[in-house]
């Protein structure tokens, strides 16, 4: 066990609400969730015409805006997910690279009770 307790606010960031917190020690991301999003050329704006701007063009304008919201949010979410998740990793990774420079430790030790040993009474 890790001991990780990330800034609340990040936590916040991290998670949906109204649902369950994002845990970044149970949370595994898939390759794919992991991999860049290709960039994208965006199209050349189309200016449309006051007088074209009728009740379909603003509801679509709306659904539109919508959407580019919701899909900001979920990247930010998922930006956020995964920054707590690599913080958490990165203190993962520190303390079982402590756990195996003291388990080096533990055996040159082991190994010179051995080596004491067998000088004194041969070989086991």
């Amino acid at each position: 066990m890790v001991n990780f307790d990330p800034d609340p606010a990040d936590l916040a960031l991290s998670s949906v609400p109204g649902q369950e917190a994002f845990d970044p020690r149970r949370h595994r991301f898939t390759e794919d969730e992991l991999k860049p999003q290709p960039m994208i050329k965006k199209a050349r704006k189309m200016l449309v015409p006051d007088d074209q701007k009728d009740e379909k063009y603003w509801s679509r304008r709306v659904k539109n805006n919508e959407a580019a919201k919701r899909s900001r949010d979920a990247r930010r979410l998922k930006e956020n997910q995964i920054s707590v998740r690599a913080a958490f990793l990165e203190r993962e990774n520190a303390a079982l690279r402590q756990e195996v420079a003291d388990m080096r430790k533990e055996l040159g030790r082991c190994r010179n009770i051995i080596n004491k040993y067998e000088s004194r009474h041969g070989d086991l």
